[in-house]
């Protein structure tokens, strides 16, 4: 079986509740999200993509553990300056099992945008419902390559200015008008139903969860 797909041909019993918030957002930049407790990091990775918005064009790695001691998890590359087990082959669960309640995600390490994951919650699946599940959110996500965190403050600034001298460059760099408080959820619903559907799956309606946190 494909690493990727850990969970695509098994039942789903349960589903961990994330929520996802880009450090050093203000107004914070959020979502909380349902996935398998099955689903590998690298799933996991592709769900931020979605709910997010971004496009996958570069590096990630999960952090997981105290500041300084941390495990590392993404694509291994063997010429690389960390060391990091393969994603593909990490399950939520294993990480979830270690009472773990918070980790890290970094998405391209030139923009650097971290993420908090806070799991705040293990319940049973819903036998109604598909996963991973897009449960709310707040305030869109950065475009890609808008220059880290100093670039899209930036970039809020010209786009909210028609009259500032760069919004017709930059806008037109973007392709289109930026509302930071439309988080696209028709969009992240089209992007998670391409997952869903590439991965499909199925929750026994007896399914009972072993543990619980709320």
């Amino acid at each position: 079986m494909n690493p990727v797909d850990a969970f695509a041909d098994l039942p789903i019993a349960q589903v961990a509740r994330l929520k996802i918030t880009l450090d050093d957002s203000q107004p914070q930049i959020m979502r909380r999200i349902a996935v398998p407790l099955t689903s590998t990091l690298h799933t996991l990775h592709e769900v931020i993509q979605a709910v997010m918005l971004f496009e996958n064009y570069h590096l990630f790695r999960f952090d997981v553990g105290p500041r300084g001691h941390e495990t590392h998890y993404g694509i291994p590359d063997p010429d690389g300056f960390v060391d990091v087990i393969d994603a593909r082959r990490a399950t939520l669960d294993q990480l979830i099992d270690a009472k773990l309640k918070k980790f890290t995600y970094t998405y391209d390490f030139g923009d650097d945008w971290r993420h908090t994951i806070t799991v705040e919650a293990v319940t049973s699946a819903d036998p109604a419902l598909t996963y991973p599940r897009f449960i709310d959110g707040a305030r869109r996500a950065p475009p890609e390559d808008v220059g880290g965190q100093p670039g899209f403050e930036n970039f809020l600034i010209v786009m909210a200015d028609p009259k500032h001298p760069e919004h017709a460059d930059l806008k037109r760099w973007y392709g289109r008008t930026f509302n930071p408080g439309d988080i696209a959820e028709t969009q992240i619903a089209a992007r998670l139903a391409k997952l869903n559907k590439r991965k499909p799956t199925t929750i026994p309606k007896s399914a009972k969860s072993k543990r619980q946190i709320n």
